[in-house]
């Protein structure tokens, strides 16, 4: 089982590597291209496609905040970040969670690379674009809100889901 974790590792790095090398490869061959809008695009498709994931999993008769914060705490987990999520008590239907990430090599990855300033807009896309594709398919409300973040000098980043009743 060590061996598949140390080499599950190894994959994750090569996977971030090469999310960098497609981004430098986009401003060589297309230098009028604005690298940043194709950035957020990229994020945007891997939203939708994730919640695609994550759909088959949810129980829409359940709270849905804590489900999908669960989800991504564990795909986070799963690819090398510090994640945790947890449910707030603070709202009588329980439908409010948050996901908080203590380290993502993502933003080492975008400091390295001098790109720091897309790190959180491209996961800002990530969550939209999957808060709306979970919402257009179960006809839900759910939102998020970005709370602080570790691009930003914040110890984690922080983010709230619920879903607004009506």
């Amino acid at each position: 089982m060590e061996e598949i974790t140390h080499r599950f590792k190894i994959l994750s790095q090569i996977t971030r590597a090469q999310h960098f090398a497609w981004r430098q490869a986009v401003t060589e061959l297309f230098p009028t291209a604005d690298a940043r809008e194709v950035v957020l695009r990229m994020w945007e498709i891997t939203g939708a496609q994730t919640a695609a994931s994550y759909l088959k999993r949810l129980d829409p008769t359940a709270p849905l905040a804590p489900q999908v914060a669960r989800s991504i705490a564990w795909s986070s987990r799963c690819m090398g970040e510090d994640a945790v999520a947890w449910e707030d008590g603070a709202r009588e239907d329980g439908d409010q969670a948050f996901i908080e990430h203590a380290d993502c090599p993502w933003v080492h990855w975008h400091r390295r690379c001098d790109l720091l300033s897309e790190d959180r807009p491209g996961c800002d896309m990530w969550f939209s674009a999957m808060v709306e594709t979970i919402n257009a398919e179960l006809d839900s409300a759910l939102r998020f809100e970005t709370l602080q973040t570790l691009p930003e000098g914040a110890p984690t980043c922080l983010r709230r889901l619920w879903e607004e009743r009506a």
